[in-house]
């Protein structure tokens, strides 16, 4: 290696172990606080559902301290055998994200929290604050849960609908904003859940969330083919879907406890900040540069 290259081995391996050392510790220390808070009995079955959520904590505070582990192992691979290695090359690409990306990672985290949100405790929400039962075993808890099994095939049949109709959008005006606007509609549909008390006025709510639903299954991938070289593609996309899952494991690690100790069970609360999530997405997603927009208007907030 000539002396720049070993430079740039020594400062990459350095930042690696130092960052890995930091992961690993945050993902140790969550690790005990929630094998304290299990064993005592402070996290009980709080999930949707009755559902336990012992495993979600577990893979969020795991999840950190792999990532942490893997940091660590990519600095003493760069050590004995400089920047070869496909571990180190992933999490290289990972650490020199273009901005655009990492833009778009705040995003789809607000975005994909909110989605996971609504698919846990729209159930229990509904049935509750609209139906007035808890009573899984009630003949107007299934009624509830019914309808609920139709807004959710009226979201999805509306976001397909919509998917052809937001190309023709994004031609008129910046993908950046088509997609505010749909998130905004979504966040909106999804918070309404709290003021209805009419259930078929509920499937006005589901068209917001379904032209967010397909907006988010487009225009953030859209945006970020611009901004990535196209020999990075591949792992970029890869990464990037990163930013879907993290939110969901985070979902799972406190939604339940939200609901049970901050909003007294009632999972209605969950839908409202879900709709809140939605909605920062939406801030988030205009301060977000697509190159792209900038080529064909010449302003990256036009």
């Amino acid at each position: 290696l000539d002396s720049t290259q070993y430079s740039r081995n020594v400062i990459s391996s350095s930042g690696f172990i130092k960052n890995g050392l930091m992961w690993t510790a945050i993902g140790l220390g969550f690790l005990l606080v929630f094998y304290v808070l299990i064993k005592t009995n402070y996290v009980l079955h709080i999930g949707a559902g009755g559902d336990s959520i012992d495993y979600g904590l577990w893979v969020f505070s795991g999840g950190i301290l792999l990532f942490g582990i893997l940091q660590i192992i990519s600095g003493m691979v760069v050590n004995s055998r400089g920047s070869d290695s496909g571990l180190v090359a992933v999490m290289t690409d990972l650490f020199e994200m273009p901005k655009t990306m990492k833009q778009l990672a705040y995003v789809q985290f607000f975005s994909w929290f909110a989605l996971f949100a609504m698919w846990i405790y729209t159930t229990p929400a509904v049935t509750h604050h609209i139906y007035g039962t808890s009573d899984t075993q009630s003949a107007l808890y299934n009624t509830g849960a019914n309808w609920v099994g139709v807004l959710m095939a009226v979201y999805n049949g509306f976001a397909s609908i919509m998917a052809f109709f937001l190309v023709f959008l994004a031609r008129k005006m910046s993908r950046r904003k088509v997609h505010a606007i749909s998130l905004i509609c979504g966040g909106v549909g999804l918070a309404s859940f709290y003021i209805i008390k009419d259930p078929k006025l509920l499937l006005i709510s589901e068209l917001g969330i379904g032209l967010a639903w397909a907006s988010i299954l487009a225009m953030p991938y859209a945006i970020l083919t611009g901004s990535i070289p196209a020999h990075k593609m591949g792992v970029y996309m890869g990464i990037f879907n990163f930013f879907i899952v993290i939110p969901q494991i985070t979902a799972a690690a406190i939604l339940g406890f939200l609901v049970r100790y901050f909003f007294g069970g009632d999972a209605i609360y969950a839908l409202l900040l879900g709709g809140a999530s939605l909605i920062i997405a939406a801030l988030l997603v205009l301060k977000v540069d697509d190159v792209d927009d900038k080529k064909v208007n010449g302003s990256p907030h036009s």
